[in-house]
């Protein structure tokens, strides 16, 4: 589709394009609403604003953080956000998506305490309070690709992503290696309790392992079939967390809420063979997590950023060419994001989707939390090429739009490109270089 690049001239002119396309933004001006504090597990967050969780796939062998993971966790402690979701860390070696995936041992728990302390600290410097820092734990599933080739671990065979041959049965995780792998989960929060992180996500989201499980219709066993069998893992891992650390702990997940393939391979879509949302399996299961176990707190995405990036970031150019318009994306997020969170008022939500936005993407925060359809608005590529983002809008009450992500997608094509990531055009002199490199092969 061609969306003629983003070229809105102001607020009015967004409003004014979401009514074209038949869709509803909530767009305010109030900015007072996101300075407000809100409390998780008797946790304060300073405000109503995240970074989600961005790899810059710069670790070391060993998991630990080098130089640009040390500098990019700066740049977000200086953010201004109240909520760091720190980036994806493998709870195995086997599902690490790249050979620098983060991965927190005991052999590197002293790296990462003193890289948690220094983000406390550095913000506390920069504003006066102290961020919420949660830890995002991850098997990388069919992603994973621990040394230099993929070595995928698949909740069943799906045509979708397998459409050239079928991944041979062995690649396939038994239900004794999902049974064996809650405990590395507890393990991992273990040692994010003992590194300072205020909380623990078991990831679920982007069809990563778990969040594969969820759409595991055609599986037999006890982790495939019925929605209590496909929802089996996430909670027994949740379970596993949760005995493992303090009642300090948040425990949370990033969760899909629409996986946007048809039934039977993705979830939270309807069973007409379309790809229409249908938030009542999702709802079932934060349902579980919130009234029967006690999780305050969860972030909602969508979609795969390997496979229909437009439904996770939508973007006005891509390695494809976009189906929809990149606000029908957005609206997508917000909409079915609200409806959950209208389902459970007491739940502490946070949204994504707003990077598109650019300078807008402000306006979008503060009307989603006004209006009582998020608590907490996420902002993932927009902290790679704009880090004081939350700074600028609690501070001056705007975006500059002069230093905001241009959704171009280049910090993706550098993950794909099996190289580190980050904001090519934001942040030039520290990854051109890279990106020239590794992706233009200059």
């Amino acid at each position: 589709m061609d969306t003629k690049g983003f070229d809105f001239k102001d607020l009015q002119d967004v409003e004014n394009n979401a009514v074209e396309l038949g869709v509803s933004l909530p767009l305010s001006e109030n900015m007072n609403v996101l300075r407000a504090p809100i409390t998780v597990q008797d946790k304060i967050i300073p405000n109503r604003l995240a970074i989600q969780p961005m790899e810059g796939c710069d670790g070391n062998s060993g998991g630990g953080p080098e130089y640009l993971v040390k500098r990019r966790y700066e740049r977000f402690a200086k953010s201004g956000a109240g909520l760091i979701w720190f980036e994806a860390v493998a709870v195995v070696p086997e599902s690490r998506a790249n050979p620098r995936q983060l991965m927190l041992t005991e052999k590197n728990l002293d790296e990462y305490k003193q890289l948690v302390d220094n983000i406390k600290s550095q913000c506390n410097e920069e504003y006066g309070f102290t961020p919420i820092i949660i830890m995002q734990a991850t098997h990388s599933g069919r992603y994973s690709k621990p040394v230099d080739k993929f070595e995928p671990f698949i909740a069943y065979n799906s045509p979708i992503f397998e459409k050239d041959a079928a991944l041979p049965k062995e690649c396939i995780v038994s239900d004794d290696y999902l049974k064996e792998l809650e405990e590395h989960y507890a393990m991992s929060a273990r040692l994010a309790e003992l590194a300072g992180f205020d909380g623990v996500d078991v990831k679920a989201c982007h069809r990563y392992l778990i969040c594969e499980l969820l759409s595991a219709y055609t599986r037999p066993g006890e982790y495939g079939g019925s929605f209590e069998n496909r929802i089996r893992f996430f909670l027994n891992a949740i379970k596993a967390v949760k005995a493992a650390t303090s009642s300090n702990m948040i425990i949370t997940s990033r969760m899909n809420i629409y996986d946007g393939f048809p039934h039977p391979y993705g979830w939270g879509v309807n069973e007409s063979g379309t790809i229409e949302p249908d938030m009542s399996e999702p709802e079932q299961l934060i349902n579980i997590l919130h009234n029967e176990m006690g999780v305050e707190m969860l972030n909602f995405s969508m979609g795969n950023p390997y496979f229909n990036p437009h439904v996770t970031r939508p973007f006005d150019k891509g390695g494809y060419e976009s189906p929809e318009h990149p606000i029908e994306g957005v609206a997508r997020m917000c909409d079915n994001s609200a409806l959950l969170k209208s389902k459970f008022p007491n739940l502490i939500t946070v949204s994504s989707g707003y990077s598109y936005l650019r300078q807008f993407s402000a306006n979008l925060a503060a009307g989603m939390v006004e209006s009582g359809k998020t608590d907490i608005a996420g902002f993932g590529r927009e902290a790679f090429a704009y880090p004081k983002f939350a700074g600028d809008i609690l501070q001056r009450g705007k975006m500059d739009e002069t230093k905001c992500c241009i959704a171009c997608g280049k910090c993706s094509e550098m993950m794909r490109a099996n190289t580190t990531a980050g904001c090519v055009i934001r942040d030039t002199k520290t990854y051109f270089p890279i990106y020239k490199r590794d992706v233009l092969k200059g």
